[in-house]
């Protein structure tokens, strides 16, 4: 949107009813775009949300099993997350991610026009094709509504690329040309502690994702590491907070990881079923790979994982 539009957005996770209000009276007066983000951690919450912001565009990028515990499994997550669409205006656009079939089905709660987007080509704006390199970094050509258009994700994981996709959808909704969001996509950085990519004194890649973490969000960045060049892959993982049904989640992702051939150390739970290491002897483990390994750090934010990360001796 910044490549058009004067835009402002939340800063870190500023996506509740404290935050949110915040970013909104922080935003600059000239401002013609502004992206927030919205938190949902039990029923009415986004539609308390959506009363204060009045969106005129809705996105929804999953419904994943993040905060179960609180709603009582995944059709509680995507009730509450569709408060979202239900809230736009019927002059409003909903975005959906076509790939996820109870995003999908969010279409029947609103009455804003829809556009999905999506990997697959049925989608109003899909990835037609795409290379991944070496590092897992995706570059793809996109089909949507206002012409076609190729864009190098600036992120590793087939999963970035998906987010890139909603982020032409809105540009497209917004008037932006797809090649200038394109370019602005290209330019965008992310958030500390998102998919950040290092290089630690010996060479190994090390892939810090430790904001937060659900069973979805765990897999998709295992699956990149699966997907990057190297003899040895690794994560140094934490817990997965606030889910219905704990334990048997953290079974899936490390049986998911033994079918990608990743290693699992645990910091700070059990849970996973693999070897549980202090920080000090994952920071250490990490220092040691070379420059033929590749490694994953990720855990919901009361792990603290960061604290592996900035112990490392990068380049």
């Amino acid at each position: 949107l910044s490549a058009s539009l004067r835009t402002a957005s939340s800063d870190k996770s500023f996506n509740n009813d404290q935050g949110l209000p915040t970013t909104i009276l922080n935003a600059p007066d000239d401002t013609e775009a502004l992206v927030v983000e919205m938190g949902m951690r039990g029923f009415g919450e986004i539609a308390r949300l959506c009363s204060i912001a009045r969106p005129h565009i809705g996105v929804v990028t999953a419904v994943a099993a993040a905060h179960t515990e609180r709603v009582g499994g995944l059709e509680g997550v995507a009730k509450a997350k569709g408060e979202l669409v239900e809230a736009l205006p019927s002059s409003g656009t909903a975005i959906l991610n076509g790939d996820d079939a109870r995003v999908v089905q969010m279409t029947s709660r609103t009455s804003a026009s829809v556009i999905k987007y999506g990997l697959s080509a049925s989608s109003d704006v899909a990835m037609t094709s795409h290379t991944i390199d070496d590092a897992g970094y995706v570059s793809m050509t996109v089909a949507t509504p206002w012409g076609n258009v190729d864009v190098s994700v600036p992120a590793p994981g087939v999963h970035m690329a998906s987010n890139a996709l909603a982020a032409l959808a809105i540009a497209g909704v917004c008037g932006v040309s797809m090649e200038d969001a394109a370019r602005g996509l290209e330019s965008a950085r992310l958030s500390p502690m998102r998919m950040e990519t290092h290089v630690t004194a010996r060479g190994a890649k090390v892939v810090a994702d430790c904001y937060n973490a659900n069973p979805a969000s765990v897999a998709a960045a295992l699956r990149t590491l699966a997907e990057m060049r190297a003899t040895r892959r690794v994560a140094i993982l934490g817990v997965m907070a606030e889910l219905a049904d704990t334990k048997a989640e953290h079974e899936r992702i490390a049986a998911l990881a033994g079918e990608l051939g990743v290693e699992v150390f645990a910091v700070g739970t059990d849970l996973y079923g693999a070897p549980v290491i202090e920080i000090e002897a994952a920071v250490k483990m990490l220092d040691e790979l070379g420059a033929d390994a590749v490694a994953l750090v990720k855990g919901s934010r009361v792990a603290r994982l960061e604290r592996v990360v900035s112990g490392l001796s990068l380049r």
